[in-house]
């Protein structure tokens, strides 16, 4: 019997790089487990596609692939650059098509898709570097509108690359710097609770949408928020299932599938949000969680009892082509 040949790819010309690498070599490892015949395919941070210590062309490097497991993180990983290339070449890949990709990595059209359906949204502003002719001004009207602290954050970015809170007297001179460093950004109403995430898992134990635990996540008492540094560090308290009323928990479930099935995602995402007063406020969604050792989706899938090796053979076997 001839062995599916699964390519994993990992790395990519991001500030995720890293992380994605690491997911990668989980997928490996659990693929290899599993009796996959797996092919690792690292893309450089100059975006060289290397397979076996050699540069090859994507399409080349995809040549007797039978599925692409995609564990990349960030920008050409989730903005639906490498989903394209498995499109056109009409290879079954792991997670969302390019479009659904797009439109989620980009959290200003994110939260403009759903303004409809979800009601609790924090308001925001998008900045560009067109603003920046007039950061001052600009500054006020976000400073007159809602404050005194804001999340600052790039619009498209992942694992809290970038994001920070500041204060109304520091957002000209941050605006300034995120806009410079990334084009644009978003500023965001600071809504102060208790952070929390929820994955889904698509055609899992006979549902189209498996909602998992919601898991509450606790920062050390020195940061602020789940930032980039804590998010892999192991210094945050991650809870599993968190510490939610049976009504809160239940909002957490149905904004993580409201948004799955309003931006058109395939497979499995995460959702992180935040709970104040008995009220789920949408933060963003992420299309291809990470899955290291220390990620959350896949403690959430452990917490009903599917194993990582499991989870990595459901995500490969319910992989599909996107045209």
């Amino acid at each position: 019997m001839t062995k599916t040949r699964v390519a994993v790819l990992r790395g990519g010309p991001s500030s995720e790089y890293d992380v994605s690498m690491q997911t990668g070599a989980g997928v490996l490892r659990a693929l290899g487990d599993l009796g996959y015949h797996v092919v690792d395919v690292t893309v450089s941070k100059a975006g060289e596609w290397i397979v076996d210590g050699r540069v090859k062309d994507p399409d080349k490097a995809l040549l007797t692939t039978d599925v692409v497991f995609i564990a990349m993180h960030g920008a050409y990983g989730e903005d639906g650059t490498v989903q394209r290339i498995c499109e056109r070449l009409h290879i079954p890949f792991t997670g969302s098509n390019s479009f659904a990709s797009a439109m989620a990595f980009n959290k200003d059209m994110t939260k403009r898709a759903l303004r409809e359906h979800i009601f609790h949204l924090p308001r925001h502003v998008r900045v560009t570097s067109d603003n920046l002719l007039d950061i001052e001004a600009v500054s006020n009207v976000i400073a007159d509108s809602f404050g005194p602290t804001y999340v600052l954050k790039p619009t498209s970015s992942g694992s809290s690359h970038g994001v920070q809170i500041v204060r109304s007297e520091n957002l000209k001179d941050a605006l300034q710097a995120a806009v410079s460093q990334y084009g644009e950004c978003m500023v965001e109403e600071h809504i102060q609770g208790t952070e929390a995430t929820c994955a889904v898992l698509g055609d899992f134990r006979d549902n189209d949408l498996y909602c998992l635990p919601a898991i509450e996540i606790v920062p050390r008492s020195d940061r602020a928020f789940f930032d980039e540094t804590a998010k892999y560090d192991g210094s945050t308290a991650e809870l599993c299932p968190g510490r939610f009323s049976y009504e809160e928990k239940e909002k957490i479930a149905e904004l993580a599938e409201t948004v799955h099935r309003v931006l058109g995602l395939s497979q499995y995402s995460r959702t992180d949000c935040i709970v104040k007063d008995g009220e789920v406020y949408f933060l963003e969604v992420n299309t291809l969680p990470g899955l290291t050792s220390e990620s959350l989706f896949p403690k959430a899938a452990a917490a009903v009892g599917l194993s990582f090796n499991d989870l990595i053979d459901h995500l490969v076997r319910t992989a599909r082509v996107y045209s």
